[in-house]
């Protein structure tokens, strides 16, 4: 929550683990309602999300850890709010931009150079360390891009 207010200058933010009712820390963050989210959670907060979203919403599905390992995914229950706020879906998937990556470059990198966009890496050196990096990855053990390096440059 710090990294995200210090760092990248978000007004507020919350850690959905640590809430005990999404529902609740969401219409006190959002009390106006939700206009955009970037699904990447998935389960009780995806559920939570749904409720509330505004009238003519988006949500924008790019992924949903917290079902990736689970032996029983978690439904979503609140799926009736969609109809009734007329709450959009859409699936994104990095590999649809493809044809547009080296545009895409041409337009980050400048910003990147010039600190306006910031990031976090969190670097393991060693192949060996690779499969430890990747299970960090579903237990939220790493902090921004998980980078394993298997060979100095």
């Amino acid at each position: 929550v710090e990294l995200l207010r210090n760092k990248f200058g978000f007004d507020d933010a919350f850690n959905y683990k640590e809430e005990p009712d999404l529902n609740a820390a969401l219409k006190r963050y959002f009390p106006e309602g939700i206009d955009i989210y970037f699904e990447n959670v998935g389960g009780k907060m995806l559920d939570a999300v749904i409720l509330n979203m505004r009238v003519h919403g988006r949500i924008a599905a790019c992924g949903m850890i917290s079902q990736y390992n689970r032996d029983q995914p978690e439904g979503v229950h609140n799926l009736m709010s969609i109809v009734y706020k007329r709450v959009r879906i859409e699936g994104f998937a990095v590999f649809d931009y493809y044809p547009q990556y080296s545009k895409f470059l041409d337009f980050i990198l400048p910003y990147i150079r010039e600190g306006k966009v910031k990031y976090v890496e969190d670097i393991v050196e060693g192949l060996e360390n690779g499969p430890a990096a990747l299970i960090g990855l579903f237990s939220g053990r790493n902090v921004g891009k998980q980078v394993v390096v298997i060979a100095p440059q």
